[in-house]
């Protein structure tokens, strides 16, 4: 296993993180510690959670596996998102967050929460108070690092420009969708998260498994055809038709489809571990190889040429290189 700097941080993470989003749910107690040992004989120091993930079970279960050996490990988190009925157990307010995070170390069962991500932008509580929120968090110790997932370029920019202000802790990490399918971060997420110094987690390389071979048969069933989500996110006959060019030339290239769609997304400069998920460990399989992929440039741009790149944020298309 490969390892890198987190960001600014200095905190040295494996090249693929796994989020647990299945621990609790698709992956039972013993499943989930299959998933855990598997990820830990790898050399995966680097998990990934959330407080919403199966209502909570997803932290409890982590907590549970990581308890031996916390100090080797570095664990994200979330909040954000409904943990409740009630009006106020949702949002980035300090009202939120505050509970959310000590419900969150208790179900973990640690005393800090190595990287909590604002796992969606506010618009209804000012940017100010959720930044301030998270520092008075990590001056009690209950927070290592701040970070976001789910924002756009321009909002991670205003956090950044506000914790500056206040000498505040600044982001350290963003983690935004990013895969073959979805390569929207290109323009403006990755080169700014580059040029800022900050970590990128980037979750979602197989497309919620679009390009993980599954969906090659006409009669597939799984997420994709099940989940409205994901049927919303990648139901367009584009995608399907991107992700059968795409398995055609992966076993042309003699690799698992899986691999080289996690191989594609950990060769951008900018992504510090892309978030590997799985159900079990036959799943999490062919994941785990995309470290050995030879990714050249070449390679990179015979893959890319797959699906098009978007417009670079100016829209001048003639002055991308």
């Amino acid at each position: 296993m490969e390892y890198r700097s987190l960001g600014h941080t200095g905190v040295q993470v494996s090249r693929l993180c796994f989020g647990t989003m299945s621990f609790g749910g698709d992956a039972d107690e013993p499943t989930s510690h299959a998933l855990y040992q598997r990820c830990r004989e790898a050399g995966i120091n680097f998990f990934d959670t959330a407080d919403v993930y199966n209502a909570g079970r997803s932290e409890a279960i982590l907590g549970k596996l990581i308890a031996a050996e916390r100090d080797d490990l570095v664990i994200a988190s979330k909040a954000h998102f409904p943990t409740g009925k009630a009006p106020t157990a949702r949002g980035s307010s300090r009202y939120h967050l505050v509970r959310a995070v000590e419900a969150s170390l208790r179900r973990l069962g640690t005393d800090r929460i190595d990287i909590l991500y604002l796992h969606h932008y506010d618009a209804h509580t000012a940017l100010d108070d959720t930044l301030k929120s998270l520092e008075l968090l990590i001056e009690q110790g209950k927070v290592l690092y701040p970070a976001a997932s789910n924002f756009a370029a321009w909002q991670a920019m205003r956090a950044l420009g506000i914790a500056e202000r206040h000498g505040w802790a600044k982001l350290a990490v963003l983690q935004p969708m990013y895969n073959l399918a979805k390569r929207q971060a290109e323009v403006e997420i990755l080169p700014m998260a580059e040029a800022m110094g900050l970590g990128v987690c980037s979750y979602s390389p197989l497309a919620g498994g679009l390009l993980s071979g599954k969906y090659d048969a006409a009669d597939a069933q799984g997420r994709l055809t099940t989940n409205a989500m994901y049927k919303t996110r990648y139901g367009a006959p584009t995608y399907h038709e991107l992700a059968a060019r795409f398995s055609a030339l992966a076993r042309e290239l003699g690799f698992h489809p899986a691999t080289l769609a996690v191989a594609w997304v950990a060769s951008h400069p900018a992504i510090t571990a892309p978030i590997l998920g799985a159900r079990n460990p036959a799943q999490l399989e062919p994941a785990l190889g995309a470290l050995d992929v030879p990714m050249t440039p070449e390679l990179r741009a015979r893959l890319s040429q797959l699906a098009p790149a978007p417009p670079p944020a100016t829209d001048r298309t003639e002055e991308r290189r």
